[in-house]
């Protein structure tokens, strides 16, 4: 179920990333994230029903809601025309509470792979609250950028890796993901940083 999961935020990254940078409607973006972020508060809810005691599977689970909450947040705050601050700082949470998961992959379950994805999306959520929480508007195309990497990377291609069995937990795989996500991330700083004052406004996923 996890691959299945990780595969459709690789489609609503995709998504939100498009509506970042100009090229989806937000209110459309909105409706699409109501449906994923749907899918990945029942998909850990059902694992917790099945986990009983299994640690593991309980803390599989809560990290997946990080997610299925923002993408439903996001999705009715579009629909609604709320305003974006909310999901930023919530943002923030996951942030911080992705530096953790990563933690448990490198040194309890030693996926060390997904140790570097969730570094990956900590920054990406980091610049969610950046961009929606604080309003910086100027560093939206980069956070748009950085989106589609991500949706591409670190969840797409692992989760096709998963679904065809030729996902690895080695170290080295963890040190391609992790060069290739510094190298994306600062190439993509050097091309899209503001340039001057401060940019257009902050655009949260909304009609307005």
């Amino acid at each position: 179920m996890g691959s299945v999961g990780l595969l459709y935020v690789g489609a609503v990254l995709f998504v939100n990333a498009v509506m970042l940078l100009g090229r989806v409607d937000a209110r459309s973006a909105a409706v699409f994230n109501l449906f994923v972020g749907a899918m990945q508060v029942v998909l850990p809810t059902i694992l917790l029903v099945r986990a009983g005691d299994d640690l593991a599977l309980i803390t599989a689970a809560s990290g997946i809601y990080l997610f299925g909450f923002t993408y439903l947040y996001v999705g009715i705050g579009g629909l609604a025309g709320l305003d974006s601050t909310g999901v930023g700082w919530f943002s923030l949470f996951v942030s911080g509470a992705a530096l953790v998961f990563s933690a448990i992959n490198f040194f309890d379950v030693e996926d060390y792979p997904f140790g570097v994805i969730w570094l990956c999306w900590s920054f990406l959520w980091f610049l969610f609250f950046v961009v929606l929480g604080l309003k910086r508007g100027e560093y939206t195309r980069y956070t748009g950028w950085v989106t589609l990497a991500n949706a591409l990377g670190t969840t797409t291609l692992p989760a096709f890796l998963l679904l065809t069995d030729n996902y690895t937990t080695a170290a080295w795989f963890a040190v391609v993901i992790g060069a290739c996500a510094v190298v994306i991330f600062a190439g993509l700083w050097i091309l899209t940083r503001p340039q001057g004052a401060a940019g257009r406004p902050a655009e949260t996923p909304s009609p307005r």
